[in-house]
């Protein structure tokens, strides 16, 4: 967008590579990727452009000749920014926009300019904005006049912008008080999460690649109204609504902000208090897009932020969502492929009665039977008896002689609070 015409869409140009073993078709799919982020950002793709070379120029990532044609395709089709399918060096982004005379952009750059636009929260804005900050240090100082100008449009946007002029020193200090800004939010994350222990309300996570689905399937859970969208990036900051089972026990659902082959890494790092959520769960749900034709890269990109973020041990339940975008002989190979693995539909409420179950049984998998007798008279022992009916499952309920007696089911972890003696 041009400074003073927010409502004008840039028109974008599409820059690829296809180098070493990679296949054409998995550049075409990296492409269309990048042609979503694109238009998320509030562009119009106008113009693609790829080449086989076995390895990146390093001066111009593209061949010499390549760069030629592209700046004179892109003067042709009034292009008004180029963006890059990977990360650029800074001397790449000078040498490149000298080249072209175009406002030049990389993956990682797009990818932070779509989380400056999504962020809501001031958690989220700081995240957004130590991540902006860290990707723009090395690039500030000798900078092409796209990286100093503030003029708009991707690339541009965001909490950080009006720091883009300023020195390398002024840019440090903004990231050490931004830092430890998102050093208190992690904190009081990791007291909530204590609380929650201590409450023993157990947790479950929703993780996935952008736009599997996850806020769909969070609102169909715990009847919300988050914002749900069949774009890229719409759930930012994290929501935490809990849940009422069948067997009466309560959980908590936390939704977070979906993952993206290649996701910057100083965007992990900014959101690791956002993400510690997901290492600190109880079971993580991976959300899977059954009908994306690219389902494995996606589940391998989600995989290894999971393990960035030291989530891998958490117990984790893949859900293949979108079952109605696929046929049934997809579904039942799905289900052949992985028997453990539930097929959903979260926007037909298809199979959502089979997850709850599941969830329900993999979070009650280390149970112990005891056999509780209480004094009804006792205050003590009715916090008790309600501890029990609200982090259990009653088997057998019996009043005699002003006493009470449960045979229950209750998660080992609290089986040493819930049987702990009421005080007089």
């Amino acid at each position: 967008m041009r400074a003073g015409t927010v409502a004008v869409r840039e028109r974008a140009a599409l820059v690829g590579l296809i180098t070493g073993t990679m296949r054409r078709h998995s550049a075409e799919r990296s492409m269309d990727e990048l042609a979503g982020l694109a238009e998320a950002a509030g562009a119009d793709v106008v113009l693609r452009v790829q080449q086989e070379r076995p390895k990146p120029d390093p001066s111009t990532f593209l061949g010499g000749g390549k760069i030629k044609l592209l700046a004179a395709s892109c003067s042709e089709m009034r292009v008004d920014v180029v963006i890059f399918d990977n990360e650029l060096s800074p001397a790449q982004l000078r040498q490149i926009e000298e080249e072209v005379g175009t406002k030049i952009v990389d993956r990682t750059q797009l990818i932070l300019d779509i989380f400056a636009r999504r962020a809501k929260t001031r958690e989220g804005k700081l995240q957004v904005e130590l991540a902006q900050l860290k990707y723009l240090l090395p690039r500030l100082v000798g900078a092409g006049a796209a990286l100093s100008r503030l003029g708009g449009g991707i690339g541009t946007r965001g909490p950080g912008e009006t720091k883009l002029e300023t020195d390398r020193r002024r840019i440090r200090t903004r990231i050490h008080a931004v830092s430890q800004d998102i050093e208190q939010v992690r904190k009081r994350r990791a007291q909530l999460r204590e609380r929650r222990h201590k409450a023993s309300v157990p947790t479950v996570a929703l993780v996935g690649y952008t736009n599997a689905g996850k806020t769909t399937l969070f609102n169909v859970l715990t009847h919300a109204d988050a914002v749900a969208s069949n774009a890229l990036f719409v759930t930012l900051d994290p929501l935490v609504r809990q849940v009422r089972l069948p067997d009466s026990r309560e959980l908590l659902v936390s939704d977070t902000v979906g993952f993206i082959d290649r996701l910057p890494h100083a965007l992990v790092a900014a959101f690791r208090a956002t993400l510690e959520e997901v290492a600190d769960a109880d079971l993580v749900l991976h959300v899977i897009d059954a009908s994306a034709p690219d389902r494995e890269r996606r589940m391998d990109a989600v995989r290894r932020v999971l393990e960035e973020v030291g989530a891998l041990d958490v117990p984790m339940l893949e859900v293949y969502n979108k079952c109605d975008a696929i046929t049934s002989d997809e579904r039942r190979r799905l289900q052949e492929q992985d028997p453990s693995a539930l097929v959903i539909s979260a926007l037909a409420k298809d199979g959502i009665d089979d997850l709850i179950e599941t969830m329900a049984s993999r979070l009650a998998l280390d149970v112990v039977r005891v056999t509780l007798t209480f004094n009804p008279a006792d205050a003590a022992d009715r916090e008790r008896i309600a501890r029990v009916y609200r982090h259990g499952r009653v088997v057998v309920h019996e009043e005699r002689d002003n006493r009470i007696q449960i045979v229950a089911d209750i998660p080992r972890r609290l089986a040493d609070r819930v049987t702990e003696p009421g005080r007089p």
